[in-house]
């Protein structure tokens, strides 16, 4: 893994489920080069992220989250920085 690597886990709160978000966090993801996985909760107002990658691209990817889609309506976004596993080879949608 390389030194500039890093990976943070994201609970984004607001209207982000039935918007397309994971859907388009998955591309957004994939445009950046990062590998883990998006996925909704039991709670209708929270989408869990797993991100790793160099961190110029995880600031970016984080960008986006705070915004999200069009319909989506993103209220608070809780991260915390993770040491990157480097088990991901792809990201996805779970």
């Amino acid at each position: 893994m390389d030194s500039d690597a890093g990976a943070f886990f994201a609970q984004i709160r607001g209207r982000v489920q039935g918007v397309g978000f994971r859907y388009t966090a998955y591309n957004e993801a994939a445009r950046l080069g990062l590998t883990g996985w998006v996925r909704n909760t039991r709670d209708r107002d929270v989408v869990d992220v797993w991100a790793e990658g160099p961190q110029d691209n995880l600031d970016l990817f984080l960008r986006w989250l705070q915004k999200g889609p069009p319909r989506a309506r993103v209220e608070t976004v809780d991260v915390e920085n993770k040491t990157p596993t480097g088990v991901y080879r792809v990201f996805s949608i779970e």
